[in-house]
């Protein structure tokens, strides 16, 4: 089990960076195009707009879906798939307007949106039972799969490719620094009746390596060519300690979530790991960390 997690973590890091250095390359050739600029706001992460939309978000809604299902909640897959989109897409048109008011007032009716079709939905049967947490499945996944992604688009839209693998890489370095030291020193349980695996020893210790490593990836910063991907070591380290705690609570949240649904792993599509939210569970609620920690520069 454990070389199948190596080996598709691994796999998993390369292709990272090759669409990330995708996306960059990507994104330089559209820079001089008003079209891009008039449309989304920005030439940056296109190509990431464009997997978060197409790949990413609908393959999380399945697996959110069939969680729902089995935690005895309507939720229809299209419906689901619909909602995740439609945060992505919201969240990540904020450039695009030149007032903050329009992009906010954008996000709300997309949300309106969601929320109207969610309840005509799951009322289509003319039956009352079920109707609130059917439509509460459905608003969760356009916020906790929608608008997440989507802030770590704007993420993209604020600094160069190879900070957002930093900040991917910190919180899943606390993920790591967690499972070694709760495995070697862990004795403490942290909840029990929710993750029985995790121990306050290891909490602690993915946070100190979640530090580590953001503090290093920092330092390494100030080697990248663009001024805005320079990232000053004191903030880096502070802001991986902040990940180490955002990424477990992360992963805590979906085991609720699986918990509720009863089932071992979100999904079967990666070797060793489960499904796309057993790996993406930690950096999705870091997206807005990362955002307000770019600003305190």
């Amino acid at each position: 089990m454990l070389r199948q997690r190596l080996v598709t973590g691994i796999l998993l890091i390369v292709g990272l960076i090759v669409v990330l250095w995708g996306d960059d390359r990507l994104s330089d050739a559209l820079r001089q195009s008003d079209g891009i600029r008039n449309m989304i706001g920005t030439s940056d992460g296109v190509l990431l707009m464009a997997l978060a939309i197409l790949a990413l978000a609908p393959l999380l809604a399945r697996e959110l879906a069939v969680m729902l299902r089995g935690a005895g909640i309507a939720a229809p897959t299209a419906l689901t798939v619909l909602a995740a989109v439609s945060g992505v897409i919201a969240v990540r048109m904020a450039p695009a307007f030149d007032s903050g008011v329009t992009a906010v007032a954008v996000t709300v009716t997309a949300l309106w949106a969601v929320f109207s079709c969610a309840i005509i939905v799951h009322s289509r049967d003319a039956q009352i039972a079920g109707v609130v947490a059917a439509t509460g499945g459905t608003l969760l996944s356009f916020s906790y799969i929608g608008v997440l992604l989507g802030a770590w688009l704007l993420v993209r839209c604020q600094v160069g490719p190879w900070v957002l693998v930093g900040a991917v890489l910190t919180v899943k370095a606390s993920d790591i620094g967690a499972y070694f030291t709760g495995m070697s020193i862990g004795r403490h349980k942290m909840i029990p009746w929710l993750s029985p695996a995790k121990s306050w020893e290891g909490l602690f210790g993915g946070i100190a390596f979640a530090a580590v490593i953001g503090g290093l990836l920092s330092w390494w910063s100030d080697a990248l060519p663009d001024p805005r991907d320079h990232i000053p070591v004191l903030l880096g380290t502070a802001t991986g300690a902040v990940l180490g705690v955002v990424g477990t609570f992360g992963d805590l949240v979906e085991s609720l979530l699986k918990r509720s649904a009863g089932v071992k792993d979100s999904g079967q599509v990666l070797p060793g790991m489960g499904g796309v939210f057993d790996v993406v569970d930690s950096p999705l609620l870091a997206g807005p960390v990362v955002w307000w920690a770019l600003h305190l520069r």
